[in-house]
């Protein structure tokens, strides 16, 4: 599921998750959130989000033989 919303930042830094986000989150009282910046985007992950992330990652020795399998030599090329 994924959408696009803009949201509104107070002068504070304050900015509101959606009601939707935080019911499917756990959040509706309230709670912690991570936010990972990358640089020119900001990624907002529920509590305990980064962990699974980390663990459908791939290693570095993962990621070099899916590009050694690649038939397609423009994209072997990381």
């Amino acid at each position: 599921m994924a959408t696009s919303v803009e949201f509104l930042v107070s002068t504070s830094g304050q900015m509101s998750v959606p009601a939707a986000v935080r019911h499917r989150w756990g959040l509706d009282n309230g709670g912690r959130v991570t936010v990972v910046d990358l640089g020119d985007a900001v990624i907002l992950l529920p509590p305990g989000g980064r962990q699974e992330i980390l663990a459908k990652a791939l290693t570095a020795d993962q990621h070099r033989q899916f590009v050694s399998d690649l038939d397609d030599p423009d994209l072997a090329t990381t």
